[in-house]
């Protein structure tokens, strides 16, 4: 398996070129070159010396490119790659914006909620569509229905799909979010919520909700692949602009990954059954049944449609300090299609 990764030349290595040949014209054409100092050319080839990104249970695509080393060969040894685990889109955002990775995944509603709010990212790859989220009870509950849950403590992980997920399910019921009580824990603490009966139901997420059927019979009560939004690769508006030649190399990376996951399901089922520690047949249910990795990575149009439909729901959650019109600048901003065009040459 091999990629093609395209490496942009740093403007200084062509203006010292110049400076070199000017040199020679004036002192004339046999005079020796200026002695290159010992790793200026390794230093040079990329315009930074390390890349901090993101791997999750919920982006396979990220523990292909991991597993196979996609983007520590490419780079070589110049560039230090650290891999920092995502619990959730929230602990992305939360990275992506203090600096500490400088790509990460989310879902779509998410990352808009982030940019929003103020957070410099763009989304840079669409690594699945996929149905990941769902409303969740468990296996002695006589809750049956969305409508049913008014009165309930719902756990739900703030900033997330299933997060935006719950709010759409309740506002189709009829019902507001001031008809449950919400309480705001990490993907896998509102399992353990559920299943602990400290909680009445869960706005869920795979491959942890589907573990939690398989392991403890949680039942599904509420499904609907339109409100899940696509997965997103964020970059910080920093790394775009600075550092685009390395932000090519992952986006390149993804899509060569894409590819391979495409036509091994099976092997990628069983790197998220090592990564999430669930059982395999679990594992091949959430990439198989659940995971829409056959989709363009070039973000555009189709998220932003999606997007459109969850933009209110986030205005009326007033999570956003700035309301509809920041809510709105975000979605007019929050597309950089420039490297996933280049990597599938569209």
């Amino acid at each position: 398996m091999s990629t093609v990764i395209r490496r942009t030349v740093p403007a200084i290595l062509l203006t010292g070129a110049m400076a070199m040949l000017a040199t020679g014209c004036v002192a004339g054409e046999n005079a020796p070159a200026p002695a290159a100092e010992e790793g200026d050319a390794a230093a040079a080839e990329w315009s930074t010396d390390s890349l901090a990104l993101d791997w999750a249970t919920y982006n396979p695509l990220s523990l292909v490119v991991k597993d196979q080393g996609l983007i520590e060969e490419a780079l070589g040894d110049d560039v230090d790659v650290e891999w920092i685990q995502s619990a959730g889109s929230n602990k992305a955002n939360e990275a992506l914006r203090s600096g500490s990775i400088d790509v990460g995944s989310t879902a779509g509603s998410a990352a808009l909620l982030a940019r929003a709010n103020g957070s410099p990212i763009k989304v840079i790859d669409i690594y699945s569509q996929p149905e990941w989220a769902a409303i969740v009870v468990g296996a002695d509950s006589d809750i049956t229905s969305v409508e049913q849950l008014k009165g309930t403590s719902v756990a739900a992980t703030k900033g997330t799909d299933p997060y935006f997920f719950l709010l759409q399910a309740l506002d189709e019921a009829g019902l507001a979010l001031g008809d449950i009580e919400v309480q705001n824990l990490q993907h896998a603490d509102g399992r353990a919520a559920l299943e602990g009966g400290s909680v009445d139901a869960w706005s869920g997420l795979d491959p942890i909700m589907a573990a939690a059927e398989v392991e403890s019979g949680a039942k599904l009560i509420y499904r609907n692949v339109d409100f899940n939004t696509y997965g997103f690769l964020n970059a910080t508006e920093d790394f775009i602009d600075s550092h685009a030649d390395v932000a090519q190399v992952v986006v390149d990376a993804y899509e060569e990954a894409r590819a391979w996951a495409l036509e091994h399901p099976e092997e990628t089922a069983a790197l998220l059954a090592e990564a999430a520690a669930i059982d395999p047949a679990v594992a091949t249910t959430v990439i198989e049944e659940r995971s829409n990795l056959d989709v363009s990575g070039v973000p555009g149009a189709d998220q932003i449609a999606v997007l459109e439909k969850i933009a209110p729901v986030i205005v009326d959650s007033g999570d956003v300090q700035g309301g509809e019109q920041a809510v709105q600048d975000a979605l007019d901003t929050i597309v950089d299609d420039t490297f996933a065009k280049q990597a599938t040459g569209k």
